[in-house]
Formats: C-alpha cells, structure tokens, sequence
C-alpha cells in the first residue's frame, strides 16, 4: 500500500509546518538559545565594575586597614553623622575617648556598584569636634562609609542604608 494514499473517511494531514504542536515545542529551546545570546552579548559589551586589576595589592593593603582599625579602637574614636538633603550638608561629630577630636578627617562614601558615584569629602572639625560638609545629593543606596585621618593613621569603616538609617553612628572595634 503506499504511504501516500488515504483510505476512504480519512482527512488528509496537513503538513508538520502548519502544525501548530511542532511551533510549541520548539518555543521553550528557541527562547533559551535567544536569552543565551543576549547574556553572552551583555557579558561581552559591559565591563564588570567589581573587579579591580590590582587585586594582589589591594590584598596587601588590607593588613594595613587591619592596623588603621586597631589605631582607632585605642584611641576610642567615634563619629556621628546624618545627612540633611534640605540644607545639602553631611554633618556630625567626631570624638576619641568622649572628648572632641579637632583634627582633619576624610569621608569616603563608596556606591555599592557604580565606582564613579564614590565621593571623598575633606572634613574640618571646629573646636566641639563638630563639621560641616558641603554634599548636594546622596543618592538612595547601602553606601560603605570610611573616615580616616588625613595622614592615613587610623580609620572607621561601616555601612550605611541611606535613606532607611538617617543617622549613622561609628564606633572603634577593639579587635
């Protein structure tokens, strides 16, 4: 008998193609292989802002940071400080052992993910250890803050959930 002959009653099948079952399962593989090129694409045009290329240096810092941060917890330094988006100012004061600190300070605020949204501000406290800095706009991020002194002698670090925390209060670690 040949394949090709219908027997009397049958309806002819129409091809595969005009099908709609072979289109459906088709469907999920297609969608991978598309998302597949799309996340290479991405992968291949977009630099990753995580990784640095000094890595081994930054490694070695790192024991450096760790002596910084012993420096400070003997001096029992401290630092309170919140953002007012009013008046465009990071205010707040610095102290060691209770009483006020007077000396120059940096304040590092660090994006979580984009390196260029990063700001160092230089910050000069009056005689109470209180400052003042000038700072436009914080944008609504989980910033990592570090204060050090401005010879690089010792240093608190902390996150901070702005604007979910309004204040940011860092203490010294005895370690």
């Amino acid at each position: 008998m040949n394949p090709n002959s219908q027997t009397l009653g049958s309806m002819p099948q129409p091809p595969w193609y005009a099908q709609r079952w072979p289109w459906l399962l088709m469907l999920g593989p297609a969608t991978v292989v598309v998302a597949g090129a799309v996340t290479t694409w991405l992968a291949v045009t977009r630099p990753d802002a995580l990784v640095v290329g000094d890595y081994y240096k930054q490694g070695q810092a790192i024991n450096q940071d760790l002596r910084r941060d012993r420096v400070a917890a003997g001096m029992r330094l401290e630092v309170q400080m919140r953002f007012d988006p009013q008046a465009g100012r990071l205010e707040g004061t610095l102290t060691a052992a209770g009483r006020p600190l007077g000396t120059p300070f940096k304040v590092m605020l660090a994006h979580p993910t984009i390196p260029e949204k990063d700001m160092t501000l230089e910050a000069v406290p009056d005689a109470t250890g209180h400052f003042s800095i000038v700072l436009p706009a914080l944008e609504r991020a989980h910033w990592q803050v570090v204060v050090e002194a401005g010879q690089k002698d010792w240093r608190l670090a902390h996150s901070w959930d702005w604007p979910k925390h309004r204040e940011l209060d860092i203490k010294a670690d005895a370690r």
